[in-house]
């Protein structure tokens, strides 16, 4: 059985996925490093808005970010993020019927 303080964290993991904004966020970081404005363009939302789902995904180490100058570019912290959205994706189509 998996110990509690490890299942609790998967929850957290997975209360944090289960946000529509956060979802596109990580499917357009799988793509490419962004910066907040590149982000904010790709989803037609505030810099603000995209700035605070950024800082949510930053606290369950989801992306990870590094500063150029003024601007502050934003990746998926490692590589099995991507590979959650992918597993998920698929089950759902599969549930679809798609493949």
């Amino acid at each position: 059985m998996m110990d509690d303080d490890i299942v609790t964290e998967l929850s957290y993991v997975f209360k944090t996925l289960g946000d529509k904004t956060r979802i596109k966020i990580l499917y357009a970081l799988s793509k490419s490093e962004l910066c907040v404005c590149d982000i904010s363009a790709v989803l037609g939302m505030s810099m603000s808005a995209v700035s605070h789902q950024l800082r949510v995904l930053r606290s369950m180490r989801l992306v990870r970010y590094r500063k150029k100058g003024k601007e502050v570019y934003y990746s998926l912290d490692d590589k099995h993020i991507i590979q959650l959205i992918t597993v998920s994706y698929r089950h759902v189509m599969e549930e679809k019927g798609r493949k």
